[in-house]
């Protein structure tokens, strides 16, 4: 019982000067029920049967991603208990000088432990029931769905789950703490805090050698990662440059903690100004492990950045092309004349009937299954692609084929070139809404929206390259790709479409034909009935004598892209807010347990004469430097990352970056910059004197 009482009686003293401690537990707890609440959440929603498929997914997602969260957030609590234990090693050795046995002082820890897991887990809790709210209120904005049966809901199953993740991980600091008590010994415990690591100036020619490599091995990595990413052909080659930023990272770090010091000593005016020298020198006075934690910080940092940014630009982008890449309500396309582009079409999953039924447009099939299109429509449109083996990509880039081959070398440049008459594709392009173009009859050109394409399609236009088409040979109209597409989608998928004139095509080659416009009703349940119905076509006895039309439909893809956009922002946010607050609490942690061990450095500033104003600054600029240090490097990394993950995610546009930034900015400023004014005024009043 007294054991209990002097536990409890620690854990009331220490709350004050530990803030950020129990704040960072019941912000995890939080963080960790309000994810793994979503699905309870979301069961009050009416939403359609695809959408419901897509909230599973992401709940499946969501709880894989939470074993990963519970080992970065049992790594942040056992290392805080090390910065913890070692704040009270003075405490310990009053403990063993006045008898108390060590296991004694590990039943102590592990009341302390316990009365804590406890705590942080009520409390967060709570907090995590009232957040899962409001973020089932933005789940269901999310996916459209109908509040009417919204309900207030406490999930006992991520309760459960919350309560068995956080319990084995306070089991395992308390096995760590009893491991680090019996180690203890008492001279340590009684004059740790009285002992620095030995400053020892490094060489600064090897420091200012090690920079200038570690810049230049880091700028390679950037280069690899912006110029040559389209030249990497498997996913281990970006293992490489991931490699040489972290080297690269820690040997910065580590020149310049030789360097400030020594450049500081050189300018006699700066470093015996005010209290800069004492500030440098407890900045130096942890050099050794504050360059490890401080890559490790750095890098937390830049994932979160990228992660945060990457995300939120792929949702915003996603919910914009929407209204841009599927401006109407359906297309149906269907493959024609099988047999002359299929050598093997068995191989695809076709039957001779339906290969030799392939010459019928998409209203003659539905036709045949006595499906009419009027019936749900009363604007649509009739296109046509044609493709011929005679033209490929090869044939479109010409001489510079050889140039861009080696550049890049995953293109299937044997693939068949789409054709459209230019006819056609105004026609589309009027019902969509976009521009309208015109040819002479010895003109082609190219339109395209998928960027990485348009680049490497713009290096033959530029060159003037004609093609030969149908026993025609045409020259380029523009000396680059003009922006269009035909096929609706979410994603800017269009890598190019030859339009030529109309009177070039050979009908022969006709390889699909294509409906395209909107319903007679704007009605969501009754679209999702009309495509209801034209999805059982597939399913009746015939089916298997046809092939029936493919169809993209508005509703589909914002199904599909709400889902999307909503798992990416849900795991961005869940992983990104988890780094960013684990990065903050390890520089804040440490930085309490440094203000108690400098207790007594402070208290002889004051002795000599110094004023409390100028021991506040030396403060504020000595947390300040650990907090910004990490932050500055992260974001240089950032701007090549975030260029990196754009390159790979162009395909979802990249219109919605600096909004992105901005608000990943903002989680930024509030979080990290929240934990550094914590940590100051917490460290304020740690060493101010009594």
């Amino acid at each position: 019982m007294m054991l209990c009482k002097l536990s409890y009686a620690n854990i009331k003293k220490s709350m004050r000067d530990y803030a950020i401690y129990f704040f960072t537990l019941i912000l995890g707890v939080a963080i960790f029920y309000v994810f793994n609440a979503l699905e309870s959440q979301t069961v009050m929603m009416n939403v359609s049967s695809s959408t419901a498929e897509l909230i599973d997914l992401m709940m499946t997602m969501l709880s894989s991603v939470s074993v990963f969260v519970s080992f970065i957030l049992g790594f942040l609590i056992i290392y805080a208990s090390r910065f913890l234990m070692k704040r009270r090693n003075k405490e310990f050795g009053v403990y063993l000088t006045l008898g108390m046995s060590k296991r004694r002082i590990s039943m102590i820890l592990f009341f302390e432990t316990l009365f804590i897991g406890i705590l942080s887990l009520i409390v967060g809790l709570g907090v995590g029931v009232l957040l899962s709210q409001f973020m089932s209120l933005i789940v269901a904005n999310m996916f459209e769905a109908d509040l009417t049966k919204f309900a207030f809901i406490f999930s006992s199953s991520a309760c459960i789950k919350t309560v068995v993740y956080f319990s084995i991980m306070y089991l395992i600091v308390m096995i760590f703490n009893t491991y680090s008590v019996s180690k203890c010994q008492l001279i340590d415990l009684l004059h740790g805090a009285k002992k620095s690591e030995n400053i020892k100036l490094k060489n600064p020619i090897l420091c200012i050698l090690i920079f200038i490599v570690s810049s230049i091995v880091l700028g390679y990595a950037y280069y690899i990662v912006t110029v040559q990413f389209l030249s990497l052909q498997e996913v281990t080659d970006i293992i490489k440059p991931i490699i040489m930023g972290c080297v690269s990272t820690f040997f910065i770090f580590w020149s310049l903690s030789g360097l400030i010091l020594r450049i500081a000593q050189s300018r006699k005016k700066f470093y015996y100004k005010g209290l800069n020298s004492f500030t440098l020198r407890q900045f130096s006075s942890k050099i050794n492990t504050t360059v490890f934690s401080t890559t490790i910080i750095c890098l937390m940092l830049f994932v979160t950045i990228c992660l945060l940014s990457a995300c939120l630009t792929m949702k915003n982008s996603m919910n914009a092309n929407i209204k841009e890449l599927a401006p109407v309500d359906f297309m149906f396309t269907n493959t024609m004349n099988m047999e002359k582009y299929y050598d093997n079409y068995r191989n695809y999953g076709y039957n001779d009937t339906q290969i030799k039924n392939s010459n019928l447009k998409v209203l003659e099939i539905f036709k045949v299954f006595n499906f009419d299109i009027n019936d749900y429509s009363n604007e649509y449109i009739e296109v046509n692609t044609y493709a011929t083996p005679d033209l490929t990509m090869n044939h479109t880039l010409g001489t510079k084929l050889d140039s861009i081959r080696k550049s890049f070398p995953f293109l299937q440049y044997d693939t068949m070139e789409p054709i459209m008459k230019i006819s056609d594709y105004n026609k589309v392009a009027r019902l969509y809404e976009i521009e309208e173009y015109s040819l002479n009859d010895d003109e082609y050109m190219i339109v395209a929206d998928f960027q990485s394409m348009v680049h490497v399609r713009n290096m033959a236009l530029e060159n003037n390259e004609t093609i030969h088409l149908f026993g025609k040979t045409l020259k380029p109209k523009y000396a680059e790709c003009m922006d269009g597409f035909v096929e609706m989608s979410s994603n800017h998928i269009n890598t190019g479409v030859i339009l030529v004139a109309d009177h070039v095509i050979d009908e022969n080659y006709l390889y699909q034909n294509t409906i395209i416009g909107n319903y007679n009703t704007t009605d969501k349940e009754e679209i999702m009935k009309i495509e209801d119905t034209i999805n059982a076509l597939g399913k009746s006895e015939s089916a298997s004598e046809y092939v029936l039309a493919s169809g993209t439909t508005k509703l589909s893809i914002k199904e599909a892209t709400i889902g999307l956009s909503a798992m990416v922002t849900f795991i961005g946010l869940y992983l990104g807010v988890i780094f960013l607050i684990s990065s903050a609490a390890i520089i804040g942690l440490k930085e309490l347990s440094e203000s108690s061990d400098n207790k007594e450095r402070f208290k002889m500033l004051r002795k000599i004469g110094t004023d409390e104003k100028m021991i506040n600054k030396a403060l504020f600029r000595q947390i300040g430097i650990f907090f910004i240090l990490p932050l500055i490097l992260a974001m240089i990394h950032s701007i090549f990352g975030i260029n990196f993950a754009m390159q790979i995610l162009e395909v979802f546009g990249n219109d919605q970056l600096l909004p992105s930034i901005i608000l990943t900015s903002v989680f930024i400023v509030f979080i990290y910059g929240g934990y550094f004014l914590i940590t100051y005024y917490c460290s304020k009043n740690i060493i101010k004197e009594k």
